[in-house]
């Protein structure tokens, strides 16, 4: 099975940059997209089902062009979950979990710490999320959870950890919290089987950051530890260039 979660900085924008062609050619088995910034009859569907994907389900934020989520699959799952029913969570459309045979796989968007305000929303996110996840695994214990979770763990995921030790996505608040989720059962399947620096998923579009590879690690697809064995790969995927972010993929084997 196999599994991309993408950024796409705006899907309209994203598909006007060739993102279907890309898709078909990559041909995931499910993908999750985040900051999908469009409500599903703002999208052209028709360009995604001809890609292969007949079951499309978007979760969008009441904000008109902000946040959202959606995910997208060659099969169909047995069960559609979307949101967490935490509400200040839901109306941004930040979850959306698919149901599968052997797993179930979540798009899921963490907010940014722009200010403080939005730090402290992101922190209670943050712990509630947690809380959300540790109950959810008891009932669905095989979980694939890919995003943008908005934070570089260690210091090999940022090109400059130095200069951005106060910069929130590394503030040691946020490392601490992701370094407890994956504590709580999850493996960061990227770090799992890539232990080289300079691998990046998202560039600032300033200061020519991409060309330079001066980047943040900051999207993952965290697979829950009974899973732990199936995974049979685990890549970046920075040939694509629809987003300031690019796709990563993990593939599970069954």
């Amino acid at each position: 099975m196999k599994i991309i979660s993408y950024n796409v900085n705006g899907i309209r924008a994203a598909m006007r940059k060739g993102f279907t062609d890309w898709l078909k050619s990559a041909s995931p088995d499910v993908i999750c997209l985040q900051e999908t910034k469009a409500m599903k009859e703002q999208v052209e569907v028709e360009e995604i089902e001809a890609a292969g994907y007949p079951f499309h389900y978007w979760y969008s934020a009441q904000k008109k062009g902000y946040s959202g989520v959606a995910v997208f699959s060659k099969t169909e799952p047995n069960n559609v979950a979307y949101g967490t029913g935490i509400d200040y969570m839901d109306f941004e459309g930040r979850n959306l979990r698919l149901d599968f045979e052997d797993c179930s796989v979540m798009s899921l968007y963490l907010p940014s710490g722009t200010n403080i305000a939005r730090l402290e929303h992101k922190l209670q996110y943050m712990a509630d999320f947690q809380e959300y996840i540790n109950k959810l695994k008891k009932d669905i214990p095989n979980l694939v959870i890919g995003g943008d979770y908005n934070i570089c763990h260690e210091a090999i995921d940022i090109h400059d950890p130095v200069r951005n030790k106060n910069v929130s996505g590394f503030l040691p608040v946020e490392r601490e919290w992701i370094g407890n989720f994956i504590d709580s059962g999850f493996i960061d399947s990227f770090r799992h089987l890539n232990k080289e620096p300079h691998n990046y998923t998202w560039w600032s579009y300033r200061a020519n950051s991409r060309a330079n590879n001066k980047g943040w690690r900051i999207d993952y697809n965290m697979v829950s530890k009974p899973l732990q064995e199936n995974i049979k790969r685990a890549v970046i995927l920075s040939d694509a260039h629809h987003s300031d972010h690019c796709p990563h993929m993990v593939e599970l084997e069954f």
